[in-house]
């Protein structure tokens, strides 16, 4: 089987679920770190508005990462996938194997 051809829209969602998905992981892990960061400054100087506000962008990076890395791997997908099918024209596309 050889792979002649990818569709650009196809690639750009596949991709864009995926980078979405990691950018989710990313996210709440970022998230966490900052709500614990929150909480540890919160009880070391408790009339800080710093705290606040880094506690405001952790929560906001579970909305921003996500969607930063989902329309990134979007356009990544389309452009990928245009390369992809003008490389195939010249050198005849990837041949894969299936059992």
């Amino acid at each position: 089987m050889i792979i002649r051809r990818v569709k650009p829209l196809s690639l750009g969602k596949m991709l864009g679920a995926i980078y979405g998905t990691i950018g989710m992981i990313a996210g709440l892990i970022i998230s966490l770190v900052s709500v614990l960061g929150f909480a540890i400054g919160s009880v070391a100087a408790p009339d800080q508005l710093g705290n606040m506000v880094g506690l405001l962008f952790g929560v906001g990076a579970v909305v921003f990462i996500p969607l930063v890395y989902g329309a990134l791997g979007f356009v990544g997908g389309l452009i990928a996938a245009l390369i992809y099918n003008w490389v195939a024209r010249v050198v005849g596309g990837v041949e894969i194997e299936v059992a």
